[in-house]
Order: structure tokens, then sequence, then C-alpha cells
């Protein structure tokens, strides 16, 4: 849900870039989970003491972290909820994270690959899909392109031409 940007002050707090589709919704949590480079395949809980936006990004002070140089010591850290704390969506709205890993293919049938993320662009989400071959294509993420999308089958269907 976003990434420690840097340090803001000096007494710890954070800046942090959020990577949801709404700037604000890491204000809802009072617990943030981290998973730093320094421990890549851990995600570690963070009592978060305060929080506010700050523009674009979002400043947060969490328990533990009292100096700009323990700050600075989370620069890059992954920033998480649990799955079970994000609110339950109404059908045909998904969260970007449940979509990666699923295959696109074409109303052809020409498979793409897998989706691997999503880039933001100013006008709306690009859809990153991936193929075997490492041929990546962006595929603007709205409904003239995006047919369908089955859960269940891990599948999504784009109208987008295989030569694009």
């Amino acid at each position: 849900m976003g990434r420690v940007a840097a340090p803001y002050g000096v007494r710890g707090a954070l800046k942090v870039q959020t990577l949801s589709a709404e700037s604000a919704a890491l204000l809802e949590h009072r617990q943030w989970w981290l998973r730093t480079r320094a421990m890549p395949g851990q995600w570690q809980p963070w009592i978060v003491q305060s929080a506010r936006m700050h523009g674009a990004a979002l400043v947060a002070q969490v328990e533990g972290i009292d100096s700009r140089e323990a700050a600075a010591v989370l620069r890059g850290a992954e920033i998480g909820v649990p799955r079970g704390d994000l609110p339950v969506l109404p059908p045909g709205e998904y969260y970007q994270g449940d979509l990666v890993g699923m295959q696109v293919a074409n109303r052809e049938g020409v498979a793409f690959g897998r989706v691997t993320g999503f880039l933001e662009s100013g006008a709306h989400p690009l859809l990153q899909v991936t193929d075997e071959a490492g041929v990546e294509r962006l595929i603007p993420w709205v409904g003239d392109y995006v047919l369908q999308v089955d859960v269940d089958a891990e599948r999504i269907d784009v109208d987008w031409p295989a030569d694009y």
C-alpha cells in the first residue's frame, strides 16, 4: 500500500509514498506491516502513533522510531496491511495486488503473459503484462480495453492487439 520514501524531520517521522488509488487509505490503519531490504522475506508490525497527508505523500510517526537516523534505516521499506483489514469491494472492483499473477489474453485468444504489476499514469493505471520471454506490454486499465476479469480462472480478457 506504500513505501517509506525518506525520513521526515529530526524526530523520526517517515515520509511515505502511497501506492493505493486512494492516497489516504493508510490513514485508516493503526498498525502497518513493513518489509525492509535488510529482511526482504519478513513483514514486521509497526504501531502508527500519528499520520497525516502532506501534499501527495503521507507523514507518519511509528512507535520505536524517534530519530532521523532510525527513520533512515527504514528507507525503501514496503508498507502493507493484512488483506482481512481491507474493505470488501463491490462486484467489478479489484485490489491490484489480487490481479498480479493472472493470465492475460486478448479476444482472439492470444496469450500475452501474466500480470506483473501496475504503473500509474496521469490518466489511468496501466496493466503490466510480461510473457515468458520477458516481453512487457502496458495495457490501459479502462473499460474499453479490459473486457472481463475472471477471478476463479485467474484470467483477464482484454481488447488489445497482439502486435502492439
